[in-house]
């Protein structure tokens, strides 16, 4: 039986991406530079966490060694725990963006080698014809916000507005997406939802990777608060990935978090969902119980980028990587023989840097399984990991990327 586990720690990079001053990146590093708030007592927060960031599980599978091997930096005696059936590397990004959808695609064997639509940093972010479009089409009587903004603080300065006016609060960021706020009941998701499938095919022609529907609850900007009700509109692959090789030979993929919408809901067989991290993680384990020979399970855990990355939180991103360390060893429990399992990221989002959009990085490669270990070093893309996991599904080698399934022990 061969089964594989892909679990992607949203926006965790680990530094060193060759390109990242073509990003305004450079030195950017997500784990190294919570490691050392940790370290410094920058990271306490009372009643939450305290003292050095500690993840021994996540060090035994070799991130210690993946840090090294992207920047050189070393997480004190991180590179010497490792398990013996572990494997350690780091990747680079090839896709044009350090955006969610690139960074997944490429993880599942399709680099981005377009370039997405963006939005101006301008008032108005959006062009004329499109906005008119999206109040016409959209049956709204305006919009508000029309700028870049991060999420939490244009609801606050716009919520009560748009409870009053019935606009919806639209918005962008140096990714490419347009973000569409409303109040849950006020407004209603369902309303949401289907705002959101307009504009999705208005901003088609501009080739804007995602509309993201971002609800949220409240009264007043005081008590403004967003749910776990959002939904992606992702233009769909423009080449079969992993999941849709996996899926066309009868295999099962399960999508835990918001894998479903990240790819369109393609080469998807069934999607899992729940609000935060533990939960996410419960559905992980789950998934994993249920898996058959051939399957994938492809989980995302998000809280990392959005609650603790964008909003520059570094004591609560310290914390998050601690409780999903703790939880790391159920995981690892269910493995058997045949079993892959590897942890990686999609792009950085280091809580230390200036502004709160994502940051250019490698991202760590780790992972275990029976009979699996070795170092696989400096990927050249990120998709050597779904080509990885193609070869020890069964699958025949895709068009881009390169297994190093036999670098870690595969089909000795």
């Amino acid at each position: 039986m061969a089964r594989a586990f892909l679990f992607v720690l949203d926006s965790f990079g680990i530094g060193g991406a060759a390109d990242a001053e073509r990003y305004g990146d450079a030195g950017s590093n997500t784990f190294g530079h919570i490691a050392e708030a940790c370290a410094e007592g920058r990271a306490d927060r009372l009643g939450l966490r305290k003292g050095p960031l500690f993840v021994p599980n996540m060090l035994s599978l070799g991130l210690g060694h993946a840090a090294k091997t992207a920047t050189g930096f070393s997480f004190g005696d991180g590179a010497k725990a490792q398990l013996a059936s572990a494997f350690h590397g780091a990747a680079q990004e090839i896709s044009s963006g350090k955006d969610t959808p690139s960074g997944h695609w490429e993880i599942a064997a399709l680099p981005v080698r377009f370039d997405w639509g963006y939005f101006p940093d301008t008032v108005p972010a959006f062009p004329a014809e499109l906005t008119e479009a999206i109040i016409r089409e959209g049956g709204v009587p305006g919009i508000l916000g029309n700028c870049h903004a991060p999420g939490t603080e244009i609801i606050e300065r716009f919520g009560e507005e748009h409870i009053r006016t019935g606009k919806p609060i639209c918005y962008t960021s140096v990714d490419s997406v347009l973000q569409i706020a409303a109040h849950e009941i006020h407004f209603g998701l369902e309303r949401l939802y289907e705002f959101c499938k307009v504009v999705r095919r208005l901003v088609d022609p501009l080739n804007i990777g995602r509309v993201i529907a971002r609800p949220f609850i409240g009264e007043t900007a005081a008590s403004f608060e967003r749910t776990h009700n959002r939904r992606d509109y992702s233009v769909p692959p423009p080449e079969p990935t992993l999941l849709d090789r996996l899926t066309a030979r009868g295999s099962r993929v399960i999508a835990v978090g918001k894998i479903g919408d990240i790819f369109a809901h393609r080469g998807i067989s069934e999607v899992r969902k729940a609000a935060g991290n533990m939960a996410m993680f419960d559905k992980a384990l789950g998934a994993m119980n249920d898996a058959g020979d051939g399957d994938l399970v492809f989980a995302n855990f998000v809280d990392f980028d959005t609650e603790y990355g964008h909003r520059r939180d570094v004591a609560g991103y310290a914390a998050a990587l601690e409780a999903f360390d703790r939880r790391l060893p159920e995981a690892l429990a269910q493995l058997r023989h045949g079993d892959l399992l590897i942890l990686t990221a999609d792009h950085g989002n280091d809580p230390t840097w200036h502004g709160t959009d994502h940051t250019r990085e490698r991202i760590p490669v780790i992972g275990t399984g029976p009979g699996f270990s070795g170092d696989i070093g400096l990927r050249a893309t990120f998709a050597d990991i779904g080509e990885t996991v193609a070869e020890h599904l069964g699958l025949a080698r895709g068009r881009h990327g390169t297994s190093f399934y036999a670098t870690i022990g595969g089909h000795a």
